[in-house]
């Protein structure tokens, strides 16, 4: 088989899974996810990218970049990237058309290293076979019950020693039982389990740092997005002023926003499935780095699983419970986060070895 060739084909496809029940954080309520697949053909093989957003998303990749990615050489994946960047000026790069590049550039790395016959972190380049992942859940809709049980399942049933659940409920209004449900949860995984919480923007600054310092008391060691972070100085006070490292960035589309948010966060977060595929988080990973931080990936853990294994300065990749159900149910290929750790290309597939279940999941098709 040639390891080169031009794109042939671009297939775009989308689908929307009920939740297994109502689920919510500090500032959203949704009771489905949406995914939005793209499959890269060349030379028999295909490559496999998605993407986590409404399916206008697939209306962009197929309409949009479609006629920019087919007929480009399949090995230069970072031209490709530029292109589809530079096609899209008028259109507006954050948001849904970001999303619709960023799967495009997914499937488009998966299929030139299955091309080249080797797993996706060989052909980055890995600097290491072992990836953390953090247990992430913990919706403000469930019950107590509920909420131990799913601790419990990453904690005890399969050995994940960092955990996150939401807190901010009502846009912050609900603050007595934000700090209940972190006791609880802190009482469930016992004092050995490290506990972070996710406020997605709820809070006032001055709230943030009076429940920040409360969660201090309780062991909390992250405190993702206490304000907006769309509200840098917010960040930066918060940070300044509560133990627990204050982290934010999964609304980044771009690397100018990285460089705006790193100096006031302790870490940086970073989503593949909306900066820019493979090619915008590793160069986000280089933005955190250059200013002494860490990153973390953020949701559709098996998308990140390979190139988190590919950076020096990884803290760790969310395992998300919608999306790693969905990856689980409708995908090949899922990884096993038993004892807090993915191993990405641990088999020898090439590309990221996974593959789309479209027959099983053509009741749930949209797109």
């Amino acid at each position: 088989m040639s390891s080169g060739g031009r794109i042939e084909a671009l297939d775009v496809s989308a689908y929307t899974f009920p939740t297994e029940g109502p689920e919510a954080d500090g500032t959203l309520a949704w009771d489905s996810t949406t995914v939005v697949v793209v499959e890269a053909r060349c030379g028999g093989e295909t490559g496999l990218g998605w993407t986590y957003a409404p399916a206008g998303a697939a209306d962009a990749a197929g309409g949009l970049l479609a006629g920019l990615v087919t007929g480009r050489d399949a090995m230069d994946v970072a031209g490709a990237n530029e292109a589809m960047v530079r096609a899209v000026r008028n259109a507006g790069r954050p948001g849904l058309v970001g999303c619709a590049v960023s799967a495009v550039d997914i499937a488009l790395w998966d299929l030139k290293a299955r091309l080249l016959r080797v797993p996706l972190p060989r052909l980055i380049g890995a600097v290491t076979d072992a990836v953390p992942v953090y247990g992430s859940g913990g919706f403000t809709t469930y019950h107590d019950t509920h909420l131990a049980a799913q601790l419990n399942n990453w904690v005890r049933g399969h050995g994940i020693d960092r955990v996150k659940i939401k807190i901010g409920e009502s846009w912050g209004r609900a603050v007595e039982r934000d700090l209940d449900r972190v006791r609880h949860a802190r009482e469930t995984i016992g004092p050995e389990a490290a506990l972070y919480v996710d406020a997605n923007g709820a809070y006032t600054r001055k709230q943030a740092v009076r429940v920040g310092r409360a969660l201090d008391g309780l062991g909390v060691v992250w405190f993702e997005e206490p304000v907006s972070s769309d509200d840098l100085e917010g960040l930066r006070v918060v940070r300044d002023l509560c133990a627990c490292d204050v982290t934010a960035g999964e609304y980044g589309y771009d690397l100018s926003y990285f460089a705006r948010l790193a100096p006031v966060v302790d870490c940086l977060q970073a989503d593949a499935t909306r900066c820019g595929g493979l090619t915008g988080w590793l160069r986000a990973a280089a933005v955190a780095q250059a200013h002494g931080l860490e990153i973390s990936a953020h949701c559709a853990p098996h998308v990140h699983a390979h190139v988190a294994a590919c950076v020096p300065n990884l803290r760790h990749v969310e395992w998300f419970h919608d999306h790693a159900r969905i990856e689980s149910a409708f995908f090949t290929g899922a990884l096993d986060p038993t004892g807090g750790v993915l191993r990405p290309g641990a088999n020898g597939e090439a590309g990221h070895g996974m593959g789309f279940r479209h027959e099983e999941a053509s009741a749930c098709r949209v797109r």
